[in-house]
């Protein structure tokens, strides 16, 4: 424990800062350190921080309690995909009108989609209604990593790769290229040099 005045000088001395690091501590927590690289430091740990939190993503498929078989299995491929990606999906399906009288049917279709899904998925919020609508959400079994996708264009400039002949090839391409070589006749040389 040193007192204040020390502190000061010796901070003033290295040509550095005093800076209190733990105010609430009994006594309070003093360094003597640079305090703009204190502080950039610090920043660079909150950003690190950040960066390498998790973003929880939610997909969602709306459907209606009158869907039919044909579009709600192109919505279910939709969502199979999604969780294979490792990102939730809420399932909605929304009532219109007299629809709401039988929700009972839309519970029934939420169970089979969850059904259809089961090999990837697993319900994290049970089916439940939310005024006019009936929500539920599905989470990915094991969480996998979004495939990273690089295209490489192809240079102008590559080069192809020859191509190994077979012997009976080489023999048509010798023929091909002796068929045509133009044979010089004294009439092709006499009409070339009219």
């Amino acid at each position: 424990m040193v007192p204040i005045e020390k502190a000061l000088q010796t901070a003033k001395n290295a040509n550095l800062d005093l800076v209190e690091v733990a105010p609430t501590a009994k006594p309070p927590v003093c360094k003597v350190i640079d305090l703009g690289k204190y502080l950039y430091q610090k920043n660079k740990k909150e950003r690190q921080a950040r960066k390498s939190q998790s973003k929880i993503e939610l997909k969602e498929i709306r459907l209606r309690p009158k869907t039919n078989e044909h579009h709600r299995m192109f919505k279910v491929r939709n969502a199979r995909r999604w969780l294979e990606q490792g990102i939730k999906v809420q399932v909605t399906i929304r009532f219109r009108g007299r629809e709401i009288t039988l929700p009972e049917v839309a519970l029934e279709d939420l169970r089979e989609i969850a059904k259809e899904l089961e090999d990837i998925s697993s319900v994290e919020q049970a089916p439940s209604m939310e005024g006019r609508a009936m929500h539920m959400i599905l989470v990915p079994l094991k969480p996998s990593k979004k495939p990273s996708v690089k295209y490489v264009k192809p240079h102008k400039e590559q080069k192809k790769k020859p191509v190994k002949k077979t012997a009976k090839k080489a023999e048509v391409d010798k023929t091909q290229e002796k068929d045509k070589k133009v044979k010089k006749t004294p009439q092709s040389t006499k009409e070339s040099k009219k």
